[in-house]
Formats: structure tokens, sequence, C-alpha cells
């Protein structure tokens, strides 16, 4: 386990060592408490945009999902940008943002979430993030948690005893009849509290971070579904009711002008999540996850602001995690969902794909 934690530290520590440490010290960046690298500075075009003082922003949500049918809701933010006098105003986002995300759809998948962001509260190289969620989703999909779940659907079919030979999931759904009716779906009903604060090195490019989260869990399941299966075998734990916390620690590497809308810069973070039982979780175990993002300009001359954008991660889960927890990557920014979805694996369904170790490529 420590073997792989050096070997992604290394890493970061690479991506750190190969940026240029070139500064340029502009009349701002004179006024501001601290240095804050040129690089962080927004370009003429998001200067010009950006609002002084409170501005409310959002958009409703309408969405067409083959697991949790049709969608809505809205997702917006209460943004406190303060007066262009301030001098944190050409190098962040906002000074403040409050966010709510509320959603439901046609198939009982619920969510209420709130959260907080403060940059460099009161003008320190503080910056805190807080979130209170409530989330149920009882389309949620099991395959199992090996690499197994990477086979075909006939296969795993064949695995399972099941009197199956297509490939496609909406065949392979539509003959889960009798007792094999919702087979692969379980029910997660989560409360969740996330707290944690980051404190920034060398002129902003890199900021440390520590936080901790809480969950509160509820996951059921069919008697006959797969899920119940594995659990009565052993195979995996987290079924039933759980609380399960975490001490979050980790490193970013982060040189982006704009990190709302980025057209040039990266992003690089080492991530890692402590349970333990002497912490008040039910369960023992550790989590470590990788993730860079690269952004830059295509021909701006020619395309304008057309940017090219990629995104690697991995992450590996040790211990005796809950299953769940397989699937949740903690970056800094907030959750990340593998393997499947539109957001991270379009094409097959939400987390179709699961194992202690994984990794994407966009």
């Amino acid at each position: 386990m420590y073997y792989i934690k050096s070997i992604f530290l290394v890493a970061c520590i690479s991506i750190i060592s190969t940026q240029t440490q070139a500064q340029t010290n502009s009349d701002s960046t004179k006024k501001l408490p601290f240095h804050i690298s040129h690089l962080k500075k927004l370009d003429a075009e998001e200067l010009k945009d950006k609002k002084e003082g409170t501005t409310l922003t959002g958009l409703p949500r309408l969405s067409s999902d083959p697991l949790n049918g049709l969608g809505y809701g809205f997702e917006g933010a209460l943004l406190f940008n303060g007066k262009r006098s301030d001098p944190f105003f050409e190098y962040t986002p906002y000074r403040m943002k409050i966010g709510i995300d509320a959603s439901n759809t046609s198939r009982s998948e619920r969510k209420l979430a709130f959260n907080l962001d403060r940059p460099y509260f009161l003008n320190t190289k503080w910056r805190f993030r807080g979130e209170v969620a409530y989330e149920k989703n009882p389309n949620l999909l099991y395959f199992g948690t090996t690499n197994k779940s990477l086979n075909t659907l006939d296969k795993i079919a064949a695995d399972d005893g099941m009197p199956y030979t297509g490939k496609d999931y909406d065949s392979y759904n539509n003959s889960l009849t009798g007792n094999y009716k919702n087979y692969n779906t379980y029910t997660k009903e989560e409360y969740i509290v996330n707290l944690s604060g980051e404190y920034s090195l060398f002129d902003s490019r890199m900021r440390v971070l520590a936080g901790y989260e809480i969950a509160w869990m509820n996951i059921t399941a069919g008697a006959n579904s797969r899920l119940s299966k594995d659990a009565s075998a052993g195979k995996i734990v987290g079924l039933g009711k759980s609380v399960v916390t975490f001490i979050q620690s980790g490193i970013v590497w982060d040189t982006r002008n704009f990190e709302s809308d980025p057209d040039k810069g990266a992003y690089a973070e080492i991530t890692n999540e402590l349970s333990s039982k002497s912490l008040g979780s039910a369960y023992n175990c550790d989590k470590v996850f990788l993730q860079y993002m690269l952004y830059k300009k295509i021909l701006p001359k020619v395309l304008g602001k057309t940017i090219l954008a990629t995104r690697f991660g991995i992450g590996y889960t040790f211990g005796a995690a809950p299953f769940f927890e397989y699937q949740d990557e903690w970056a800094s920014q907030g959750s990340i969902e593998g393997l499947g979805g539109s957001n991270m694996l379009r094409g097959y369904k939400q987390s179709r794909f699961l194992d202690r170790g994984m990794y994407f490529l966009i």
C-alpha cells in the first residue's frame, strides 16, 4: 500500500517540478497581501465579463436517463465577487459561492445538496469548502466488485446460472423476470456532510488540503439480488445501515487561469481518505486517488476559444471497504463516480464496472 502511495507522490512531485518558475509582478500583484502567480490571473476577456457585487446564476436541469427515467431540477449558485478594486478580483472566480443542487426523476432518484466555497478566506492563504447533501437512488446497478464485471453480459449471466445468451443491456434486462427481477439493482440512501480546508503554497500554484467526511448510509436490495447473495457469501460488505467517516488529505497543483471555465493551465492532485473504526466509522479502509487535467487553446487566432481538454484519473481502495466506496473517488472539488454513465464513461450504464482499482482517460 505504501509503495503505491509513494509512486503517486513521486508522480505528483514530478509534475510540480516541471512547471515554470517565472513570475511577473503586476500592479495588482503588489497590492495583494502575498504573491500569486501570474498564471492564475484571469484573461482580459474573463475580467471584462466578470461582474462586481453579488450575482445569482443557475440553470434548470432536464434529463433523460435509461436507469433513472425523466429528470428535472435546478442547479444554481449565489456568487459574491466583490469590487474590482479588490486585488483578489483578478485572481479568483469569486470571493465566496453558495450553491444548491436539487433534482428528482420519474423513477424516484432524488438529490438535494448545498455547498459553500470560500477562497482566500479573510484575505489569507486559506480556502474552505463545505457540503451538506441528501440522496436516494433506487436504480443503482451492481455486477460485482472485481474485474469480472468487465465480462460481457452473456458470460456474467452464465456465471450466475441464468439462461441468457445475448450481449446488449436492454435484452439482458428484459430477461430478468421471476426470481431474477431487479437482480442487478439496489437502493442507496445517503445523508452526508463534508468539510475541508486548503492552504496555498508556491504563489498559490500548490495547495495542501485536509478534510473530514461523515455519511449515514442505508443500502437495501432484494433477497434474490446479486448484491444480497454476495453479501451473504461474505464477498462484500456494506449492505444495510452504516456510518462511514473519512479523514481526508491531499496535495493539489493548479495553474488554471480561471477554474470555473479554464482555457489554459493544468490541474493535478493526489488525495487520500482514511476510514477507521477508531474514528467512528463502521469500516477500516484507505483510498488513494490521482488525477491530472490539462487545458490548452487550439489555434486561438483561427478557432477562437476552442479548447483541448483532457483528463486522467486512477484510484485504488485498500482494506475492508464497503462495496459502494470502490466507485467513489474523492477529489478536492467533489466526488467522482466511476465507471459508467454520462459523466465518466458514456455508452455504459452508471457503475457497470467496479473494482478496487480503476482508472480512466478522457
